[in-house]
């Protein structure tokens, strides 16, 4: 399995960006240049988590990825009301997505927030491991911005 880029600089351009594995990256919203520095990390698939209509996400962001060669997978996960069935979503499509991947939202609360679910619940990482990677983007416990609290929820379920 080919790493993403792990030889070159991360992209620190990419807001929110972290590298969770040497064949998965994560960050928040992308802007028209992030597109050609994930493609020369070597990226073969993207998947947006973020909703559609959100001012800050590219409504083009499918035909970017095309024109690149990068798949392209989107799940809308509404900020207040993540669910079960947006994780089910998610695990499927991380688990049969081509690597090198890289995974997105506005933030990088909506897929940290999943990414300790799956590491936890999936792959049966240990919960402060899982927590401490979460934790590097926000901690939806202690965070007071609207919906967070919905997030503190979702990643309780499962315990």
């Amino acid at each position: 399995m080919q790493a993403v880029g792990s030889d070159k600089t991360p992209p620190e351009q990419i807001a929110c960006w972290q590298r969770l594995s040497g064949t998965v990256t994560t960050s928040g919203h992308l802007e028209p240049a992030d597109f050609d520095a994930l493609a020369a990390l070597g990226v073969r698939h993207a998947i947006n988590l973020a909703m559609g209509d959100h001012p800050q996400i590219l409504p083009d962001a499918a035909e970017r990825f095309a024109a690149l060669g990068i798949g392209y997978t989107h799940i809308p996960v509404p900020f207040a009301a993540p669910e079960d069935t947006h994780f089910a979503a998610f695990v499927e499509a991380v688990e049969t997505a081509p690597r090198p991947l890289h995974v997105h939202c506005i933030m990088n609360w909506r897929v940290s927030a999943m990414f300790y679910r799956w590491h936890r619940d999936v792959l049966g990482m240990n919960e402060g491991e899982a927590r401490a990677i979460m934790n590097r983007q926000w901690e939806p416990e202690t965070n007071d911005y609207p919906g967070a609290a919905a997030w503190a929820r979702f990643i309780a379920a499962g315990d």
